[in-house]
């Protein structure tokens, strides 16, 4: 892949920096914020809830769709988004580990 050399880190540790990169903009952790206060919801009303444009709004949705984050189902001419739950097992996996080796480490 270029001058990342993701080829040299574990299928795991690139699957966890897509992640991470999606959800390293502030605006997609709102999202998620938002996504996880209501059931389920149209793109209109993130954007209310958002000091964004709605194009802007729907790349960072994209973003986090395509990381597996978010799942999204056409109602009508709208795009209901809800949290997809399976896609932050391999975030919650991750910061559990480092949870877990923390609490048995003594640093300097």
């Amino acid at each position: 892949m270029g001058i990342t050399k993701t080829e040299g880190f574990t299928t795991t540790q690139n699957e966890l920096a897509v992640l991470a990169k999606a959800i390293g903009h502030p605006a997609r952790i709102a999202i998620i914020e938002y996504l996880l206060k209501t059931d389920s919801c149209i793109c209109g009303d993130i954007v209310n809830e958002l000091p964004l444009a709605q194009p802007t709004v729907s790349q960072h949705l994209k973003e986090l769709k395509n990381a597996g984050l978010i799942k999204g189902n056409i109602e009508g001419t709208s795009i209901c988004y809800c949290l997809n739950e399976e896609g932050f097992h391999p975030l919650k996996g991750f910061f559990e580990h480092i949870n877990t080796q923390l609490t048995k480490k003594e640093c300097c």
